[in-house]
């Protein structure tokens, strides 16, 4: 039975996929920016009527719509992703770099605002109604209602420009060949940007695990515990973390869509080469293969953050495995 369930999820996260690139390649389609124009507009010399229908046929533009769509995506299914109209290059090199760093980065943002997240949420929903408990609230709020670019600018302003701290920006040191970067280099390049797309992710994480753990404080379980002498924090310890953490932990992967986007937004105010950056610039120069490529592996990694979820929740919890075979 369990097996049947991840077949059906399988199969629905193909279809669902299908259709983001569908709905992306319908919008680019309906721009009004000319990739063919834009492309011309770009180079440093004049390019001729003969030399501009050489481009468009060799992209493909002469071609309906639907029979490039349908093109690219057997391609897609083969494992070709096409080449970069902006670039000139095999596109799945390009996305290749790109997501190595944006997996870093939203790695560390990742542990960062559900460690940090979890624990400031547990504090809250076990002093609920106190000092405390309002301000770590109303911190949430406020973190939620900010953009990450405006946090972003602030960090950047603050331990980049004034402090020195981390570098500007980038994702590696500028004039640096790619093969002479160490890990230790784009670590602290993403650092800065990491820690953006965690602050502002923290909220969702703390207000879940407070709602969880002051349901803990609140129950019958916890009542009892009291009568035989446990402290707040012993409750905490002995009931509300093993009654919290699975939800917490299962959250941050089906949040993994959020920490995309903010990602995403990190990215540009940062000039980080990864993922979502790329998607802007490809959207921006209507690069078709190129932007399709980048919001397919994007989707990828949102469903499988959503997969790793259900097959945890499987494993771990008793009640959602007697649900599944039953």
């Amino acid at each position: 039975m369990a097996l049947k369930r991840l077949s059906w999820t399988l199969a629905r996260m193909l279809f669902l996929l299908i259709s983001v690139t569908f709905v992306a390649f319908v919008l680019v389609e309906a721009s009004p920016l000319d990739p063919v124009a834009q492309y011309v507009a770009s180079m440093q010399r004049g390019v001729s009527a003969d030399q501009v229908e050489r481009i468009t046929a060799l992209w493909g533009l002469d071609r309906p719509w639907y029979e490039r769509y349908v093109s690219w995506l057997g391609g897609m299914l083969a494992g070709d992703f096409g080449v970069s109209n902006l670039y000139r290059a095999d596109v799945a090199g390009i996305i290749g770099h790109a997501i190595a760093n944006s997996l870093l980065l939203m790695s560390i943002a990742w542990v960062l605002s559900g460690v940090l997240g979890y624990l400031l949420g547990v504090v809250s929903g076990a002093t609920r109604g106190t000092l405390l408990d309002r301000a770590i609230v109303a911190a949430c709020y406020v973190l939620t209602s900010t953009p990450p670019y405006v946090v972003g600018l602030v960090l950047m302003l603050v331990f980049a420009v004034q402090l020195g701290w981390v570098p500007l920006g980038l994702s590696q040191p500028l004039g640096m060949v790619s093969a002479d970067v160490t890990f230790l280099d784009r670590l602290r390049h993403a650092v800065l940007p990491a820690i953006t797309v965690a602050i502002v992710a923290i909220a969702n994480v703390t207000l879940h695990t407070r709602q969880s753990v002051s349901q803990v404080m609140e129950s019958d379980m916890a009542r009892f515990a009291r009568t035989r002498g446990l402290g707040t924090w012993g409750i905490v310890r002995h009931h509300g973390l093993r009654n919290t953490l699975l939800p917490a932990v299962m959250l941050q992967f089906t949040s993994l869509s959020m920490l995309f986007g903010g990602s995403a937004l990190a990215e540009v105010v940062f000039s980080y080469h990864g993922l979502g950056a790329l998607i802007t610039k490809a959207a921006i120069a209507s690069d078709v293969p190129l932007l399709l490529g980048a919001v397919t592996l994007s989707a990828v990694l949102v469903f499988v953050g959503n997969l790793i979820a259900d097959v945890i929740a499987i494993l771990v919890d008793p009640r959602v495995r007697r649900s599944v075979d039953a």
